[in-house]
């Protein structure tokens, strides 16, 4: 399945709060170690950080919370519609997610979210 195959209405569903739960608690988990692999592949890895920031941000509203949490989700399932193992096309579906995700929800993410996001790219790269 090509990039341009991938549902993103189905896979960007905020969801319940059962399953924003579910998706917040795996994406804290899986976050960063997926995030160190693909970080080369990302034209725009600040604004993913930056998402995650807004993402877990408990003053986003529950909507944007939960699209957020579904593109990243997505991103850090081990399983996806084209495996990650094949380099940079193994994140082209992840990268088409995450795009349609940020543009969704974009007048969201603020100035503290980037903040946070330059102060862990900054931390992780010391």
């Amino acid at each position: 399945m090509t990039a341009d195959e991938v549902k993103f209405g189905e896979i960007l569903l905020p969801g319940d709060e059962e399953t924003q739960n579910r998706r917040e608690k795996s994406v804290k988990a899986k976050f960063w170690p997926t995030f160190r692999k693909a970080v080369r592949h990302l034209p725009f890895g600040r604004d993913v950080v930056a998402a995650f920031y807004c993402a877990t941000d408990p003053q986003t509203p529950t909507r944007v919370r939960g699209i957020l949490l579904a593109a990243l989700a997505y991103f850090v399932m081990p399983i996806d519609m084209i495996p990650d193992i094949f380099a940079v096309v193994g994140f082209s579906d992840d990268v088409a997610v995450l795009s349609a995700a940020l543009a969704m929800i974009r007048g969201h993410m603020n100035e503290r979210h980037y903040e946070a996001a330059d102060k862990a790219l900054a931390d992780r790269d010391a």
